[in-house]
């Protein structure tokens, strides 16, 4: 058994979980009660706070949610009022006054822009307000129409009265936002009596012409009735010359059809005779055509076999050496187009690696020029000095490739200078060595004097013994 405590703890459990469902319920019925449905009769009219610069925001069959607090409603109804209009002492163009009894039907507008005007001028009006706001435009309207138009336009041309009301009242009616569904104008009199006279004399006119067109009928039956007579007459006398004259077309046709039957029994004759010449010529002609054409089908047969025993294997071998021919030129095409490609690759490799080691070597020289300080002197220099044990290599390979088996001095002791002919030889073979004076000197450095073709001096000039 729970303690008291426990006991009003779930009590007030309940209670609040109770609460929580009653404030749900009756914000669901709230909002269910604030979803207005608008009938086809009516306009929703909704106010209040409706956003995007509009006083109200209308609706014409259909439904909207109206906020509480922000917004509220209204109906507008579409019901159609008939107003009975009696127009009295209305100044017609011609300064005659005529009273124009009329009945006008108009009713609230559901286009977007009237019915805008609509829910801003008629909401919160009765009908009878209505009623009187629309009878005062139709007054003002009516009489101006009136005012420009003539007596006999009003009365006569009733259609062209009729379009210039419903222009004229319908374009006021829009700005409050109503709209004229018909017009009936039930009759027109004026107090002078001048639509009257034109009825009298309209009626006149018509009598008048009733009676001129009976007198002109009466005078077209007497004439038409003598002319009858007189056709009569004409016609009696031509159906008896027609009969007379048809009696004797008829005894000449009939001689005329007994001369033609004897022609055509003789001309049957004949052609029977001719037909059977004929048909009997006709049957050797076929028969002569028949043969002919079985010696043209043996001839055409013998042609085909001639044709499919010589021709056609000639035809074939014909072909097949061309074909033959053509397979051949296309392989020695496709070779000499490989052959083509291989050369053509070859050489781009080859000026490919041109290209890079050209490249290479004017980036080496590049930064040669750039060590020697951008001087393309000192490059140069630094160039030489790099070369130079090469240089100095060929020299003296110049001279060591000479192959001498052997070398004969005959020294007589005597001499030119102090020179002996041991002496002027070797002198001699080093001076056929390339002198590199001026490339040493272009390089800034001295070239040693032994290799300069300078003479020895003292004792150096030695005998060099005989080699084997």
């Amino acid at each position: 058994m729970l303690t008291l405590p426990l006991q009003l703890e779930a009590f007030a459990g309940l209670a609040a979980i109770g609460f929580a469902i009653l404030f749900f319920f009756i914000i669901i019925v709230t909002f269910i009660r604030r979803y207005k449905r608008c009938p086809s009769d009516r306009i929703l009219v909704v106010y209040g706070k409706v956003g995007s610069g509009n006083s109200a925001r209308c609706i014409h069959g259909g439904a909207a949610f109206i906020w509480p607090v922000i917004q509220d409603y209204e109906f507008l109804d579409l019901t159609p009022i008939s107003i009975e209009v009696n127009l009295v002492n209305a100044l017609s163009k011609q300064n005659i006054r005529v009273n124009v009894p009329s009945r006008f039907t108009i009713g609230v507008s559901t286009e977007p822009g009237v019915m805008q005007n609509a829910a801003e001028r008629l909401l919160g009006l009765g009908q009878q307000e209505i009623q009187e706001l629309a009878m005062e435009i139709i007054f003002g309207q009516l009489r101006l129409v009136v005012a420009s138009m003539d007596i006999e336009e009003i009365n006569n041309d009733r259609d062209k009265f009729l379009t210039n009301i419903s222009n004229s009242v319908e374009s006021e009616l829009k700005k409050v936002g109503l709209k004229l569904i018909n017009v009936n104008i039930t009759d027109i009199v004026d107090e002078s009596g001048y639509i009257e006279a034109l009825g009298k004399e309209a009626a006149a006119h018509a009598i008048n012409a009733a009676r001129k067109s009976v007198a002109e009928k009466t005078r077209d039956g007497s004439i038409g009735e003598a002319n009858a007579v007189q056709d009569e007459r004409t016609q009696v006398a031509a159906a008896n010359a027609k009969a007379v004259e048809g009696e004797n077309t008829a005894k000449i046709a009939v001689a005329n059809s007994d001369s033609l039957r004897r022609q055509r029994e003789a001309e049957a004759g004949r052609v029977a005779i001719a037909s059977e010449k004929v048909q009997t010529a006709k049957a050797l002609e076929e028969s002569y055509s028949a043969e002919k054409e079985a010696e043209i089908s043996r001839a055409e047969r013998e042609r085909s076999t001639q044709q499919a025993d010589i021709i056609v294997p000639a035809e074939i071998d014909k072909r097949k050496v061309e074909i033959d021919a053509e397979a051949e030129a296309e392989r020695i095409r496709r070779l000499a187009r490989g052959e083509a490609d291989a050369i053509l690759f070859k050489k781009q490799a080859e000026a490919q690696g041109l290209f890079e080691i050209l490249t290479k070597q004017a980036q080496g020289l590049d930064q040669i020029v750039k060590a020697a300080g951008n001087n393309p002197k000192d490059a140069v220099l630094l160039l030489v000095a790099d070369k130079l044990p090469e240089l100095v290599k060929t020299q003296a390979e110049a001279i060591a490739n000479i192959k001498i088996d052997k070398v004969t001095v005959w020294e007589n002791g005597g001499g030119k200078d102090g020179k002996t002919a041991t002496s002027n030889f070797i002198s001699g073979m080093y001076g056929s060595v390339p002198p590199l004076q001026e490339m040493f000197n272009m390089a800034g450095m001295q070239l040693p004097d032994y290799l300069k073709g300078k003479e020895l001096e003292g004792e150096d000039a030695k005998v060099i013994p005989e080699n084997k």
